[in-house]
C-alpha cells in the first residue's frame, strides 16, 4: 500500500459496530461453509447508533468528512493506529471471569431498561449496543477451550440461552455467532474436558429447542439473519460431530421438523437449502428413532418430492448436485427401517426411481442405490413386486447388460454400479413370488439366454480380482508369521475389507443370482451355467465355497431365527447347484 493509498483508506474502527453494507458473511459469498459471519449489530442497530453519534465510529465519519487538513497529521495518526492494535490484553482465567461479569452486568441492565421503556427504544438502544460488544469480545474465550468451564460456573451459558430469544434479532444472531465459535469442531477436541463441560450445559439448558425457536421468526430476506440460521446449522452438525447420541433429541426438539419444511419452501436454491440437506442426513445415520421420526412427518414424501426435479433436469450447480445427494443418502437411510418401506411404496417412490432410470440423468447412480435399499431382504418384498408392475425389468436388465459410461461424473465406480443393479436382481429373485417370478426368470432365457451369458461374464471378472486380492494377502500373512507377529482380529478385519474392496459381495451376489436361476426349475437355464462355466474351466466347488462364506456373513442386526432359515436356504441352494 503506498502513501496515496494510505491517505485514502478509511479503517473501520468500530469493526464491533459494523455499518450496514458490511455486515454478513464474507463478500456475500453464499457458498463459504463455516464462516465465522457477520459478528456485530445489524443494520437497523447501527443506523441508530449513527444517529446517537456516539463513540469512535461518530469521530471516524467526521474525521472522514474533513475534504482539507494536514494530510501528514492523517497519515501519522493512520500509523500510531496500527501500531497499538497488538497491545491486547492477556487471556487467562481472571480476564475471562472479568469478561463474563461484565456481560452478565450488561445483560441484566439491558433486560431491565428494556421492560422500563417498552415503547422508547432510545432508552435502552446504547445498553443494547454495549451488550452486543461484550458478546463480541467473549470470542476470545474460544481459543480457550479450557476456560470453557468458567462459562458454566459462572452461569454465562444460561445467560447466553436466554438471549437467543432477545426481542432484538441482531442480538440473538451474535449469540448464535459466539456459540458457533465456541462450539468449532477443532476447538473442542483441543480441549475434550473444557468441551465436554460446555455441551453438557447447552444440551440441559435445551440449546436445540431454543436455536430452532430463534430461527422460526428470522427473515432469510435479510442477509445477517441468513447467515444466523446458517450458523445456526453449523452449531448442530458441531455438537453432533462431537457427541453422535445427540441426534436424535436434537430431532425431537424440533430440529427435523424445521429441517424438512425448509427443504420444501418455495425458495431460490442456496446455501442455507444445502445445509439443511446435510444436516438432514446426519440426523438419520445409523439412527432408527430419526427415521422413525422422518417417516411419521411425512418426511418421505417431502424426499421424493424435492428428488423429483432432478428426475429430467441436472443439478444447475456443483453445490445443488451436492444437494441432491444429500437427500439421496437420508432417503436410503430411511429406507433401512421397514415401516418406511411401506411410505415409500404409498408414495409411488419406485416409480420415480424407475423413471430417473429410464431418463439417463445424474439422479441415475443414486435411484439405483434408492432401489437396492428399497428392495433388500424380506422386508423389500412388497417394493419388488411393485418394481415388476410397474416395468422395472425393462429398465433394469438394460443396465445389467451394460454398465453407462457416463458415470464419472457422479463419482460413482463401475463396481459401486454393477454392485447395486447385482444386488436388485438377486433380492427379486429371493422375494418375488408366483407370476413376477416367471417374468423374471424369462428374461434370463430371452435372446439366447443373453443375461446369463452377461452374468457369468461378470463371474470371471470379479473371481479373477478377489483371487488376486487373496494371493496378496496370503503373501502378507506368511511375511507376518514369517517376522513373529501376532494375527489379531483388527487385522483379520482389515483383510477381509480390502478383500470387500476388490469385489468380494459383488462376487457372493453373482453366485447367489447363479444358484437361485439354477434351482428355478428352468432347466435351459442350469444348463447355459454350468456350460460356461466348464468351456472357461471354472469349478461348481468354487462357487459353492463362496456361497458358504456369504451365508456365514448374512444377516447383521436380523433375528437368530432369521439368520439361520437364510443360512439353511443358501446352503441348500449351494449344494443343488
Amino acid at each position: 500500500m503506498d502513501v496515496g493509498e494510505l491517505l485514502n483508506y478509511q479503517p473501520d474502527r468500530g469493526a464491533k459496530r459494523p455499518r450496514g453494507e458490511d455486515g454478513g458473511a464474507a463478500g456475500g459469498d453464499d457458498n463459504s461453509r463455516g464462516g465465522k459471519q457477520q459478528k456485530g449489530v445489524g443494520p437497523r442497530e447501527a443506523a441508530r447508533f449513527r444517529e446517537v453519534g456516539g463513540g469512535e465510529g461518530g469521530a471516524e465519519m467526521k474525521e472522514t468528512e474533513e475534504p482539507t487538513g494536514d494530510r501528514k497529521m492523517i497519515l501519522e495518526k493512520l500509523m500510531d493506529q496500527d501500531g497499538e492494535e497488538p497491545e491486547a490484553e492477556p487471556v487467562d482465567e481472571s480476564s475471562v471471569k472479568k469478561m463474563i461479569l461484565t456481560f452478565e452486568k450488561r445483560s441484566y441492565k439491558n433486560q431491565e431498561l428494556r421492560i422500563k421503556f417498552p415503547d422508547n427504544p432510545e432508552k435502552f438502544m446504547e445498553s443494547e449496543l454495549d451488550l452486543n460488544d461484550i458478546i463480541q469480545e467473549m470470542h476470545v474465550i474460544a481459543t480457550m477451550p479450557d476456560l470453557y468451564h468458567l462459562l458454566v460456573e459462572l452461569n454465562a451459558v444460561h445467560s447466553l440461552l436466554g438471549l437467543l430469544s432477545h426481542e432484538n434479532t441482531d442480538v440473538a444472531i451474535a449469540v448464535v455467532d459466539l456459540l458457533q465459535e465456541l462450539t468449532d469442531i477443532d476447538t473442542l477436541h483441543e480441549s475434550e474436558e473444557g468441551a465436554e463441560v460446555l455441551i453438557d450445559a447447552l444440551l440441559e439448558g435445551q440449546v436445540v429447542a431454543l436455536l430452532v425457536q430463534n430461527m422460526e421468526r428470522l427473515d432469510e430476506q435479510v442477509k445477517e439473519e441468513a447467515d444466523g440460521i446458517y450458523n445456526t446449522l453449523a452449531i448442530t452438525e458441531n455438537m453432533a460431530e462431537f457427541r453422535p447420541g445427540l441426534c436424535t433429541e436434537a430431532a425431537q426438539q424440533g430440529l427435523m421438523q424445521w429441517l424438512l419444511k425448509r427443504i420444501k419452501a418455495k425458495m431460490p436454491f442456496d446455501a442455507n437449502k444445502l445445509y439443511c440437506s446435510e444436516i438432514l442426513a446426519i440426523l438419520l445415520q445409523n439412527n432408527d428413532t430419526t427415521r422413525e421420526l422422518l417417516g411419521e412427518m411425512d418426511g418421505i414424501d417431502v424426499l421424493l418430492q424435492q428428488l423429483s426435479v432432478f428426475k429430467r433436469h441436472n443439478p444447475n450447480t456443483a453445490e445443488e448436485q451436492e444437494m441432491m445427494e444429500n437427500l439421496f443418502d437420508a432417503l436410503c437411510s430411511c429406507l433401512m427401517l421397514s415401516s418406511n418401506r411401506d411410505r415409500f411404496l404409498k408414495g409411488e417412490g419406485l416409480q420415480l426411481m424407475n423413471l430417473m432410470l429410464r431418463e439417463k440423468k445424474m439422479s441415475r447412480t443414486s435411484a439405483l442405490k434408492v432401489l437396492d435399499h428399497a428392495m433388500i431382504g424380506p422386508e423389500g418384498a412388497d417394493n419388488c413386486h411393485k418394481f415388476v408392475d410397474v416395468l422395472g425389468l425393462r429398465t433394469i436388465f438394460p443396465l445389467f447388460m451394460k454398465t453407462p459410461k457416463k458415470m464419472k461424473k457422479t463419482g460413482t465406480s463401475e463396481k459401486e454400479h454393477e454392485e447395486h443393479v447385482c444386488s436388485v436382481i438377486a433380492s427379486m429373485l429371493r422375494n418375488l413370488k408366483s407370476q413376477q417370478r416367471t417374468r423374471l426368470l424369462n428374461k434370463f432365457t430371452e435372446n439366447d439366454c443373453e443375461k446369463v451369458d452377461r452374468l457369468m461374464e461378470l463371474y470371471f471378472k470379479y473371481l479373477e480380482a478377489v483371487q488376486q486380492a487373496d494371493k496378496r494377502i496370503e503373501g502378507e500373512k506368511h511375511e507376518m508369521v514369517r517376522r513373529g507377529e501376532i494375527l489379531d482380529d483388527s487385522m483379520e478385519d482389515e483383510f477381509y475389507l480390502r478383500r470387500l474392496d476388490a469385489g468380494l459381495f459383488v462376487l457372493q451376489l453373482l453366485c447367489y443370482i447363479m444358484v437361485e436361476i439354477s434351482s428355478s426349475g428352468v432347466s435351459q437355464l442350469q444348463q447355459r451355467v454350468h456350460q460356461i462355466l466348464n468351456i472357461r474351466g471354472g469349478s461348481v466347488k468354487v462357487v459353492r465355497h463362496i456361497m458358504r462364506e456369504y451365508a456365514e456373513s448374512i444377516g447383521d442386526g436380523k433375528s437368530d431365527e432369521f439368520k439361520e432359515a437364510e443360512r439353511k436356504r443358501i446352503m441348500d441352494l449351494a449344494d443343488n447347484f
